[in-house]
């Protein structure tokens, strides 16, 4: 696994819940993609984890990711909470189901393929690459108001 992968990822949403966005860019070396989708009736976490799901799931081969997110909630549950929540059946310590627990399951099956550095940035406070995956994510909110469904966009970068 020598190859590394830098993702920056961001999720949004008009409501909460509400049209949500996803957004995320993956940059190896010089190569970089963004992607970006959205769904009509969501919430801003969902959009967090499906940003991740999303780019992870287009890796075709392990590699090392550095995934950049300003999502507590998922530096947190993936590299933390998640252990617990596994051990306990998806219930929460409280014996509540955990929310979100499909994508939750999602990420962690996605990202046991790889090697994952689950790096937090601050959000909105001028990180470039955040800026961007959270402009995507905007696109994604905009393009579900505009169809009224859920979509998913690929677009090669430099």
């Amino acid at each position: 696994m020598s190859e590394v992968v830098d993702i920056f990822t961001d999720g949004a949403c008009s409501g909460n819940p509400g049209p949500g966005g996803w957004g995320a860019i993956l940059r190896a070396g010089s190569h970089e993609k963004e992607i970006w989708g959205g769904e009509p009736q969501t919430t801003n976490n969902r959009m967090e984890l499906l940003a991740v799901i999303r780019a992870l799931g287009l890796l075709k081969r392990p590699v090392h990711a550095r995934v950049h997110t300003d999502s507590q909630y998922v530096q947190k549950g993936i590299s933390e909470w998640i252990h617990g929540w596994k051990a306990r059946g998806w219930k929460t310590a409280a014996k509540e189901p955990v929310k979100n627990a499909d994508l939750w399951m999602a990420l962690d099956k996605a990202a046991s393929q790889h090697s994952v550095d689950w790096i937090w940035v601050r959000g909105h406070a001028g990180h470039v690459d955040n800026e961007r995956a959270d402009a995507l994510a905007r696109r994604g909110v905009d393009a579900v108001r505009r169809t009224r469904s859920a979509v998913d966009c690929f677009e090669e970068g430099q």
